[in-house]
């Protein structure tokens, strides 16, 4: 099991190393309080990882970091290489250089920046911890015939989701930012539980199977999800073209596409754009971000991973195209 961290609490850590309130500019003393409060907190949670011998990484995320597709894949590349090191990623907002998400309010206390990553590495499952037991069809602080929600199908037209719930007075978040990151990640392909993370063992239990919070299934297969967004934003100015070995390796093999395996670069594209692969008959067979621009895949095209750096000096991966960032495409996909 692989986990990322989406946290919260670095305003709150500041606010009592400096003891200031939010009051003459409010932005700029934020922005004050989350650079001295994330240092609070990721000693905290060093502190608590260590007595499990859990190594820990930090994360600052904007929503311009995961829009920008240069940015995305490095973030991306970043998360799953720490994943595969059995390191625990700990993201949080980056409220220090952030200043439209604290004016505006973009990912709601990490809940849609939570949303954002669980797209971003093809999470299986978000779960979305609150303090509330989960989603009602209304609030039940006010309204007393307001139900408990335990499966939600957001395919089903009668499910209203704006009703939401009773909302988190402290933060920027509440259920109306749940809700709505769960819309996000499910289209995405991801699971959603909602639940009371002042639960005891919350997550142990959720882990065991034992049936917590509001669960909401996912809307979209995170395969045709990945690959309609990959189809839609294809690079029309170049492509890739590769032997026979390498096709039967990503067909076949769900392998990455190394550079020896590429016969042909055509046109140009940069690093981190969405490039079409074509077999050695030119047929379009598959579709992924590249970690090299055109210019240096010619310089590494039909040559040993370990040669990269040699060739370019410098090195962003053995793969021109990494297997988790690529998929495969048939022919009714190109009319996705």
């Amino acid at each position: 099991m692989q986990i990322i961290l989406v946290s919260s609490g670095a305003v709150a850590a500041g606010r009592q190393v400096l003891k200031k309130q939010e009051d003459k500019n409010p932005i700029a003393i934020r922005q004050a309080l989350a650079a001295t409060g994330q240092i609070q907190l990721m000693n905290q949670y060093t502190e608590i990882f260590e007595e499990y011998d859990i190594p820990i990484a930090q994360a600052l995320l904007t929503r311009k970091d995961v829009s920008d597709r240069l940015s995305y894949l490095n973030i991306r590349n970043t998360l799953i290489n720490l994943l595969e090191m059995e390191v625990l990623p700990i993201i949080n907002e980056n409220d220090v250089v952030a200043v439209e998400e604290i004016e505006n309010h973009d990912f709601g206390d990490n809940d849609n920046l939570s949303a954002l990553v669980a797209n971003l590495i093809d999470a299986d499952l978000l779960i979305i911890l609150g303090k509330t037991r989960g989603v009602f069809t209304s609030d039940p602080n006010i309204d007393p015939k307001a139900q408990f929600l335990t499966n939600i199908d957001l395919m089903n037209p009668n499910v209203n989701l704006n009703a939401g719930g009773p909302s988190d007075t402290k933060g920027r978040g509440g259920m109306a930012t749940k809700l709505q990151a769960a819309k996000l990640a499910t289209s995405s392909g991801s699971n959603v539980i909602i639940c009371n993370g002042l639960e005891p063992d919350i997550l142990l239990r959720l882990v065991k199977g034992e049936q917590i919070g509001s669960l909401i299934s996912a809307t979209n297969s995170k395969l045709e999800s990945r690959k309609r967004w990959m189809v839609s934003n294809l690079t029309n100015t170049g492509f890739v073209q590769i032997d026979q070995g390498a096709q039967k390796a990503i067909l076949d093999g769900n392998t990455s596409l190394l550079p020896a395996g590429i016969i042909n670069i055509q046109g140009m594209f940069a690093r981190g754009d969405i490039v079409s692969i074509h077999d050695s008959y030119s047929k379009l067979i598959a579709a992924g971000i590249s970690n090299y621009s055109a210019s240096e895949s010619k310089k590494i095209q039909g040559k040993q991973s370990n040669q990269i750096h040699a060739l370019l000096g410098h090195h962003y991966g053995d793969e021109l195209i990494h297997r988790d960032n690529m998929v495969i495409i048939n022919d009714k996909d190109v009319n996705v």
